[in-house]
């Protein structure tokens, strides 16, 4: 089952440029959840599914704090999503308006997932896999 969160418009402080990170940018996020059939499929109960408020909160407390690389910034959202929500696979891509490349470029964009993360220490996905050998 997929569970996506389309078009997330956020104003943000990423980039490797000065301005960048003192000027801001619009950065457009875009979150798809892998998750075995929920019950609220049969059930129509919020608590028997992900709460799609929580997802969006993750994303916005991650691209509240600057990063140079959106690399980096999506990785974030990644893990925290990850521990958020243990055994869903989980993909991010952060888009970034008018990137300062010396061209004219709509957008840049980077996608990671769940598998490209090593998990942290301490997240109950790395305790599940080093418990696993």
């Amino acid at each position: 089952m997929l569970i996506r969160l389309e078009d997330i418009v956020v104003r943000a402080y990423h980039g490797v440029l000065p301005e960048e990170r003192t000027q801001g940018n619009w950065f457009v996020v875009n979150v798809t959840l892998t998750t075995p059939a929920m019950p609220a499929i049969q059930t129509d109960r919020l608590e028997d599914t992900l709460d799609y408020a929580q997802v969006y909160q993750v994303v916005k407390r991650e691209m509240a704090q600057p990063s140079q690389l959106l690399e980096h910034v999506a990785g974030r959202i990644v893990r925290a999503l990850m521990d958020t929500f243990p055994g869903v696979g989980v993909s991010v891509q952060v888009r970034k308006q008018h990137p300062p490349v010396g061209g004219d470029v709509a957008w840049s964009s980077v996608e990671v997932c769940s598998e490209d993360i090593a998990p942290s220490v301490g997240s109950p996905r790395r305790e599940t896999e080093e418990a696993q050998g």
